[in-house]
C-alpha cells in the first residue's frame, strides 16, 4: 500500500475505548487548519482570541476560542506557530464563515490568512502503541502535552493525553504520508474522523461545531481548566464577560463527559433532569458512537443537575446519562 488515502478504505466504522486505549490511527478530513501569516500576526490574533498568541512558542501548542461581544464561543481552535505563520485548527465546517469575520476585523494589520488544509494530511495517532510507532521516523517526540517539534517529516503535535496514554496529530505532506501509511496500517487500528473525535471526548477536550456555535461561554465547556483561556492578557471580544464569569460568581455551569444510550443524540441536543422537567437544563456538545450501541459525549449542564446525577437525554423520561470521570478535576467555581 503506497497511498495514504488507502488508509480510509481500512478505516472500520466504529472504534472502541479499549480500541482508542491500545493504539490508533486516524486520518482526520473534517479539520480545516488557517494559517495568519505577516509579522503582526500574532498581535492581531491576540486581539482576538481567549489565549496568548504574542507569547506563544514556537515548542508550544494552545487551545483558543473566538467569542462574540457576548462572551460566547463562535469557534475552538487549536492553535501552534512556526517561524512563518500562526495556525488555527477548527472544524471544516466552520472554517470559511470563521475565517472571513477574523479578516473583517484585520484593518491595517500586517497579517493575511489563508486556507492551508489541503497542504497537510493530518494523521492522529494515539493509545499505548502511539509513541513506539511514530518512533519508526521520529528520533524525539514532543515530551508533554500542548508542545509540538518540527522535523522533516511534518509537525508532530501533542495534545492532551486520553486513557492514559498520549495522543499526537502528524501533519505531513501526501508523500510523506505514503511513505508512513503501510505501517500505520500494520501496527495499529483504523478509525476516522469520528475515532478521533471520541479520544477527544475522553480527553474532555470540547470542540463548538455548527450545531453549538454561541451557546456556551468558555468556562462553561470546562475551556479554561485546558489552559484556553489567558486571564492576564489584553482584551478580546467577549472578555468583559468571561472575566465576570471567573471572578464573580456568575457561572453556574460545567461540562461532564456521559454515555447516552441512543444514538440520536448529537452536538446541540437538549438535557433535561426529572426534578425540573420542564426546562431543558444542558446541552450536548459534541458526541461520538462507542462500539457499544450509544454514545459517549461531552454534555453542558447547570452544576445542580450535575451534582444531583439524574440527567436525562431529549426530554426528562429519556435515557439517564451516565457519567463517567474527566482526566482532570472538574473545579466548579463554587457558584
Amino acid at each position: 500500500m503506497n497511498n495514504w488515502n488507502q488508509l480510509l478504505t481500512q478505516e472500520q466504522d466504529t472504534l472502541t475505548t479499549s480500541q482508542l486505549a491500545t493504539g490508533f490511527v486516524a486520518p482526520l478530513t473534517d479539520q480545516g487548519l488557517i494559517a495568519f501569516s505577516g509579522e503582526e500576526s500574532a498581535s492581531f490574533l491576540h486581539s482576538q482570541l481567549t489565549n496568548d498568541v504574542e507569547h506563544l512558542g514556537p515548542g508550544e501548542v494552545r487551545l483558543a476560542g473566538y467569542c462574540s461581544p457576548k462572551g460566547r464561543m463562535l469557534a475552538s481552535f487549536l492553535m501552534w506557530r512556526n517561524e512563518e505563520s500562526v495556525f488555527l485548527q477548527l472544524p471544516r465546517a466552520l472554517q470559511p464563515a470563521v475565517q472571513k469575520r477574523l479578516q473583517m476585523f484585520i484593518l491595517r494589520a500586517k497579517t493575511k490568512p489563508a486556507d492551508v488544509t489541503e497542504q497537510f494530511v493530518t494523521l492522529a495517532v494515539g493509545g499505548g502503541d502511539a509513541e513506539a510507532v511514530l518512533q519508526t521516523w521520529f528520533d524525539v517526540l514532543p515530551a508533554k502535552p500542548f508542545s509540538k517539534i518540527d522535523h522533516p517529516l511534518g509537525t508532530v503535535l501533542r495534545v492532551a493525553d486520553a486513557f492514559g496514554a498520549p495522543r499526537y496529530l502528524w501533519l505531513a505532506t501526501p508523500e510523506t504520508a505514503n511513505m508512513a501509511a503501510s505501517m500505520l496500517k500494520d501496527r495499529l487500528v483504523v478509525g476516522g474522523n469520528e475515532a478521533w473525535r471520541l479520544s477527544e471526548i475522553h480527553a474532555g477536550v470540547p470542540q463548538v461545531g455548527p450545531g453549538t456555535q454561541e451557546q456556551f461561554v468558555p468556562q462553561m465547556v470546562n475551556f479554561e481548566l485546558l489552559g484556553g483561556v489567558n486571564f492576564k492578557k489584553g482584551c478580546y471580544p467577549g472578555q468583559e464577560i468571561v472575566a465576570r464569569s471567573q471572578y464573580l460568581g456568575k457561572l453556574k455551569r460545567r461540562t461532564a463527559l456521559a454515555t447516552i444510550a441512543d444514538l440520536a443524540a448529537a452536538p446541540g441536543a437538549e438535557v433535561f433532569t426529572p426534578a425540573d422537567p420542564e426546562q431543558p437544563c444542558g446541552m450536548v456538545v459534541n458526541t461520538a458512537r462507542n462500539g457499544a450501541g450509544g454514545v459517549d459525549a461531552l454534555v453542558e449542564m447547570k452544576l445542580d443537575a450535575l451534582e444531583a446525577g439524574d440527567v436525562r437525554f431529549g426530554s426528562a423520561t429519556g435515557p439517564a446519562l451516565q457519567f463517567k470521570p474527566l482526566p482532570y478535576v472538574l473545579d466548579k467555581l463554587d457558584v
